[in-house]
């Protein structure tokens, strides 16, 4: 492993490679990280407000918001990535929210794991070039900016 080290890793080290770790690991870690970016994304967008904080990253880390930008940026991953997506979209949790469709949440578990991946890998400008994409694809389908 690298000696770098990303937001939220300590002295210890993951043992096992990412390849290595469980799909539903990758996306338990990918989730922490992707949240930490909507809320970076949202204060640094002058929303302060804990209501309206809450209410406005529902748009990014709901199943189906989540769901829906994996299907605009699949082009653009690498054959390595989307294998990484699909080893976490096909991962079995054991349930699925009652608002969700099962489609869209497996698919946000495989774009999580992705991430997860990412930062487990600590590929730092991957992470930040992919959640950037991201961030801007959820924006213009909320509000046609960026």
């Amino acid at each position: 492993m690298k000696d770098l080290q990303l937001l939220g890793m300590t002295h210890l080290s993951i043992e096992k490679s990412p390849r290595e770790l469980n799909s539903l690991v990758l996306a338990y870690l990918g989730d922490a990280v992707y949240e930490l970016y909507v809320r970076h994304h949202l204060v640094a967008k002058g929303v302060v407000r804990p209501q309206d904080l809450q209410k406005a990253a529902i748009r990014f880390v709901s199943a189906k918001a989540q769901a829906e930008v994996l299907r605009s940026i699949e082009s653009d991953l690498s054959p390595e990535e989307i294998d990484v997506f699909k080893r976490g979209r096909n991962a079995k949790s054991g349930s699925v929210p009652k608002h969700a469709k099962v489609s869209d949440y497996r698919s946000s578990t495989g774009l999580e794991a992705l991430i997860g991946y990412l930062y487990v890998n600590q590929n730092e400008q991957r992470l930040q070039q992919l959640m950037q994409a991201i961030l801007q694809q959820v924006e213009r389908e909320s509000f046609g900016d960026e």
